[in-house]
């Protein structure tokens, strides 16, 4: 299987976001990626109110136009994440979805963690505007791979992707608008860490550059095989990156350190109070 992350500059101009994205999918299928991730909020990426504002539902432009490229270009196509307004609900979610080669939605997944951090001095509050999804998600790819989703934030939260591979997940995607330094410091070795933790592949597209109301992200799209070796790195620029997922050798690493199978589930117990 051939996979590829795509590195965007989203703002809030959604014409030239839906360009840009058309133009790199249609790039990483002609380098024959079957699977292919867009990034974090790949259609608009603004500020709280922007976002409110420019919301879509499933049915909306954004989503649409992801279920006619899968399907004209026959690919699984995680569309990263969108801001997703929903009937019923005052704030949005931040929600990726994978849609398969004949342009149906496969799965939908409403990010868990939400961003309410300080970084280099710059206060996130991502629950401001948005509200956090419920349930961890696992889809699968047309040649029938188990693919988890996550998005962004998530990766710091290792249980997650556990049960992921525990659900069958060989492939996860991981849609992002790391900041610039989180992306420095901890983006690699993150992605690194829940490869070989869980033996999955990792697909992480990343979003670049500034964007409404001057944030950065750090781009390094990565991809990277279960043993943690990285297979492909982004340039500090709008591109996309391929990299081939062998999923037999992936077999071969879980034989040989079988540590999924290893786990005693009997002996774990979470503290009923976490000390933070």
């Amino acid at each position: 299987m051939r996979a590829a992350a795509l590195q965007l500059n989203s703002t809030e101009d959604r014409d030239r976001n839906l360009a840009t994205a058309d133009r790199l999918v249609r790039a990483a299928a002609a380098d024959g990626a079957t699977l292919v991730a867009l990034p974090e909020k790949w259609s608009l990426l603004g500020t709280e109110e922007q976002l409110a504002a420019g919301a879509e539902p499933l049915d909306g432009r954004a989503i649409s136009w992801a279920r006619g490229i899968a399907r004209e270009l026959g690919i699984d196509l995680v569309a990263g994440s969108i801001a997703e307004r929903r009937a019923g609900h005052e704030r949005i979610a931040n929600t990726s979805v994978h849609v398969g080669p004949d342009g149906e939605l496969q799965a939908v997944y409403r990010k868990i963690h939400l961003f309410d951090v300080e970084v280099g001095g710059t206060v996130y509050r991502e629950s401001d505007g948005a509200e956090p999804g419920e349930e961890i998600v696992t889809s699968t790819l047309d040649d029938g791979t188990g693919l988890g989703l996550a998005v962004c934030y998530d990766l710091r939260f290792a249980e997650l992707f556990r049960i992921l591979a525990l659900r069958g997940a060989l492939v996860v995607t991981l849609p992002s608008a790391f900041t610039l330094a989180t992306t420095r410091d901890h983006w690699e070795p993150l992605l690194r860490a829940r490869a070989i933790e869980n033996q999955t592949f990792m697909v992480a597209p990343n979003q670049i550059g500034v964007a409404p109301p001057g944030n950065r992200s750090g781009g390094r799209s990565l991809i990277v095989d279960p043993s943690g070796t990285v297979l492909a790195t982004a340039p500090d620029a709008e591109c996309h990156v391929v990299a081939d997922l062998d999923l037999e050798r992936q077999a071969e690493i879980r034989a040989a350190l079988p540590a999924l199978a290893n786990r005693r589930p009997q002996a774990y117990a979470w503290p009923q109070e976490a000390r933070v």
